[in-house]
């Protein structure tokens, strides 16, 4: 219970999000805009406008978890990434720690066939 890992997949939504939303509406997007089944396991990513605002939606057993961070001060980074690629657990621990991710160089690491 309210634990993301690498273990999971990572999607962000492409377009800026009304925070308002709640658990059902932004089912609704992730079934609708993105093509995928909110229900699956994944987790997914909404900024809004200003990119101050941070939520993720990810279903675990028996129902939804949001999780929701407000920056103070700054904003966070939006990756150039496809909507149906996702983007690694790495790289949203480093937007949510404010890291600049085009700086960030990565090692070539061993991943199973």
């Amino acid at each position: 219970m309210f634990s993301l890992t690498s273990a999971h997949r990572y999607f962000l939504y492409g377009q800026p999000t009304d925070m308002r939303k709640g658990f059902d509406s932004l089912s609704g997007l992730v079934g609708e805009q993105m093509k995928h089944d909110p229900t699956n396991g994944s987790v997914y990513v909404f900024m809004n406008k200003n990119r101050n605002l941070i939520k993720l939606l990810h279903w675990e057993y028996g129902g939804f978890s949001l999780y929701y961070k407000r920056l103070e001060k700054g904003v966070f980074e939006r990756p150039e990434s496809n909507e149906s690629e996702g983007i690694t657990w790495s790289q949203l621990m480093l937007i949510v720690q404010g890291i600049k991710l085009d700086s960030i160089v990565k090692k070539t690491r061993y991943n199973l066939p």
